[in-house]
């Protein structure tokens, strides 16, 4: 035991005084944003100097214009602990023919990847961090890239946080976009995606099968399988409420409606708290069942813990989306009873379908059924929760503690060749 502490520490103390970039999309309320706070904590735990950048592909996101970035700041109060800086694309780059020709009109025709990576070769960044001299780029999505390699100038090793495949997110959000034709193709946005995962030293993935399958189309990269650090969540005092968490995106929508529409007409004397900003999409595509159950929906917290704190049941009704869940790692670091569909647990051990207090069904009725019995039970108490097969099972696999051991050993050997 011992002497594995001391090889976790000396990996560790490795990052000590170094200048670690943190590229990440400049998103809030999902699960990259939660894994890029732990991320972010995992660095400095190790003594590295952090910059963390977040990157706009929205028009006109120029770094020096803060007040354009007024609403991201304080959708993210957790980055306030320390540095933090910008980067996007400035407006004048619209009125480039050349932009207009290789970025805008392909994305007319639905080529997320282009717009997502075309932006970020073209984006400006903070003024502060231009010129620093970075020991190693930890990047997250393949779009961000162009900012990587930019800042590594050929010094700095860079670790990619594939976060799934994104050609397969594109063609979801396409889904029921009016692009013109003809439409970008998954192949296309795949060899762009793979294209730009070539110029990283190390592939960092979030679950087994991600690992699997870029391992099989770069088999030239250096992969490793890197489990997010999941939020930690309340464990109690505990209340009334049972809730599903969901945040704007397609998936998400996709499957509160299905809930809504399969599993809660059997569940008529149960109620629930929607959490999150996945409202809108609701209100948008599903107009009556928005309608029938507007009182369940919360909108976006600001405290998720004070949810989760007031819980008794945790319900994960997911249909759709790929690559691991992190609002799944939030219910188990919760300790609470959970109620999920077999994709809510997708990149997760065999080992989490069978815990006690899981109960994996699919079928909407089996679904209804679990929900109106487990709903009669005691409200677990903190000890209860903190003692529970889903917490414990979050402790070993998705904490900043498991994240930081496993981090810093697969990173210490990028560090020993550089510079």
């Amino acid at each position: 035991m011992n002497e594995t502490l001391s090889r976790e520490n000396a990996a560790a103390a490795r990052f000590a005084g170094k200048n670690v970039a943190l590229i990440h999309p400049a998103w809030h309320s999902c699960g990259t944003y939660r894994s890029v706070v732990g991320q972010i904590a995992a660095y400095r735990a190790f003594g590295a100097r952090v910059f963390p950048i977040a990157i706009s592909v929205d028009p006109g996101y120029s770094p020096e214009w803060r007040w354009i970035w007024r609403s991201y700041i304080e959708a993210t109060p957790e980055l306030d602990a320390g540095e933090r800086y910008f980067g996007g694309v400035p407006f004048h780059v619209y009125a480039d023919p050349r932009f207009l020709r290789d970025v805008v009109w392909p994305y007319i025709h639905g080529d997320q990847a282009k717009i997502r990576a075309g932006s970020a070769a073209r984006a400006r960044i903070s003024a502060e961090v231009a010129n620093v001299e970075f020991d190693y780029i930890h990047c997250n999505h393949f779009f961000l890239m162009p900012i990587a390699t930019r800042l590594a100038k050929g010094r700095a090793p860079i670790a990619l946080d594939s976060h799934d495949l994104q050609a397969r997110q594109f063609i979801l959000m396409n889904k029921d976009m009016p692009w013109l034709r003809p439409r970008a193709t998954v192949e296309s946005m795949w060899a762009q995606e793979l294209s730009l995962m070539r110029g990283a030293d190390l592939l960092f993935h979030v679950n087994d099968e991600e690992n699997e399958e870029f391992q099989k189309f770069l088999p030239e990269k250096a992969h490793a399988l890197l489990y997010p650090a999941g939020p930690e969540t309340a464990t109690g005092p505990g209340g009334p409420d049972i809730v599903i968490v969901a945040s704007f995106n397609t998936a998400n929508i996709e499957s509160v409606i299905w809930f809504l529409r399969e599993v809660a007409p059997h569940a008529k004397d149960v109620s629930v708290k929607i959490v999150g900003n996945v409202d809108a999409g609701v209100r948008s595509r599903a107009p009556d069942e928005f309608e029938k159950y507007k009182s369940w929906f919360l909108g976006r917290v600001d405290d998720l813990d004070a949810v989760y704190a007031n819980t008794r049941l945790a319900l994960l009704p997911t249909i759709s989306g790929s690559g691991l869940s992190i609002k799944t790692l939030e219910a188990f670091a919760s300790g609470l009873p959970i109620i999920a569909t077999t994709h809510a647990l997708r990149g997760m051990s065999a080992e989490a379908a069978a815990l006690e207090g899981v109960v994996v069904v699919d079928e909407p009725e089996a679904f209804a059924r679990a929900l109106r019995e487990t709903a009669k039970g005691p409200i677990p108490t903190t000890a209860q929760r903190q003692a529970s097969a889903a917490r414990a099972y979050y402790e070993a696999n998705f904490s900043l503690r498991a994240y930081e051991r496993n981090l810093a050993s697969l990173v210490a050997p990028l560090l020993a060749r550089s510079r």
